[in-house]
């Protein structure tokens, strides 16, 4: 299939885009480098079939034209991370849904099939886990910038089935649950590689919060082998799929876990929401997917353990501060 995968330069739509290739598609990748990164594509840049366009899902015509050459989109373009939507709540909206809605209307007069990438965040103010995909959304107050992000989401999330509706549009939504791997950066507040550079650096673990909230962690290829047995599964059409580990750890947990990972001796500490982020932020004690409709359309599908997904990263965060590699390095770990 040719296809076209927007935010493809970031975390998940660079492995995405390396996962199309190896199956044998054709693959076009929209990314205005906001977030993502030009070098997350090194293995799929001067490959056969593949084509880097850097662009935004804002520019209706570029969006158009590629959208209009190829037979499916997978729609990842997005304003991520919790402390950039603290920062920029009107860009969050405006990049999440008139984006979505250039690529919609596009996929619609082509015909392309469309995956939606969403997020648990929509599940809001829910405190009845696991989640399953048709529980109620209980977002907080419009005033807080907190929202901003689930609330693009779950419009989003509308979008693409009104156009189902309307249009006859072939399209699924996936929502992920704390996917994390290799080239996912802490800088816009992700938790995990925001802990393994402290402890391979020898600062602070700042934990948010009293640490006791949990998350369930799930490694980018697992995820991406649900999301392609899902875009490969008829039934998946029209439906709403959570994506997400079962295995619940605490953020504290994470903490120790990252620190024995990396043999250091770095202090945990915990911040305040107002410290971390400036502004009180509402958490969530706890977040798990309900993995039911997922496993019935596409079956178990193997997830690693946290134990494993903590030695990688901490592994290639070392591998990155050897000798001629570039970018913003740890200093060595201690206690090792």
């Amino acid at each position: 299939m040719k296809i076209l995968v927007t935010g493809g330069a970031g975390f998940i739509g660079s492995h995405l885009c390396e996962r199309l290739l190896a199956r044998g598609d054709e693959v076009s990748c929209l990314d205005d480098l906001s977030s993502g990164r030009e070098r997350n594509l090194d293995a799929c840049l001067g490959r056969a079939g593949f084509r880097f366009v850097r662009g935004s899902v804002l520019d209706e015509g570029l969006v158009t034209e590629l959208v209009g050459a190829v037979d499916g989109v997978f729609h990842l373009a997005a304003r991520v991370g919790v402390r950039l939507v603290l920062e920029e709540p009107s860009r969050t909206l405006e990049t999440n849904l008139v984006g979505t809605r250039h690529v919609l209307r596009a996929a619609a007069r082509r015909g392309a099939r469309v995956f939606l990438s969403s997020s648990s965040e929509v599940y809001g103010r829910n405190e009845s886990p696991p989640f399953a995909e048709d529980a109620a959304l209980l977002t907080g107050a419009t005033r807080e910038p907190r929202w901003s992000y689930a609330a693009s989401k779950a419009m989003a999330e509308a979008l693409v089935f009104a156009h189902v509706r309307e249009h006859g549009l072939p399209a699924l939504v996936v929502r992920f649950f704390n996917v994390v791997g290799p080239r996912q950066r802490g800088r816009y507040g992700m938790v995990l590689p925001r802990f393994v550079r402290a402890a391979l650096a020898g600062t602070p673990l700042e934990v948010y919060g009293d640490g006791t909230q949990t998350r369930c962690f799930l490694h980018v290829t697992d995820a991406l082998e649900a999301v392609l047995a899902l875009w490969d599964e008829p039934r998946a059409l029209g439906q709403v799929v959570n994506v997400g580990s079962a295995h619940e750890v605490s953020i504290g947990a994470l903490a120790e876990c990252v620190r024995r990972a990396a043999g250091s001796v770095s202090p945990i500490v915990h911040m305040p929401y107002r410290e971390a982020y400036g502004t009180e932020m509402t958490d969530f004690p706890r977040r798990v997917p309900g993995r039911t409709r997922l496993e019935a359309l596409v079956g178990p599908l193997p997830v690693r353990g946290l134990e494993a997904i903590v030695a990688e990263l901490v592994a290639e965060l070392v591998a990155s501060a050897r000798p001629h590699a570039t970018g913003d390095l740890p200093r060595a770990a201690t206690g090792r």
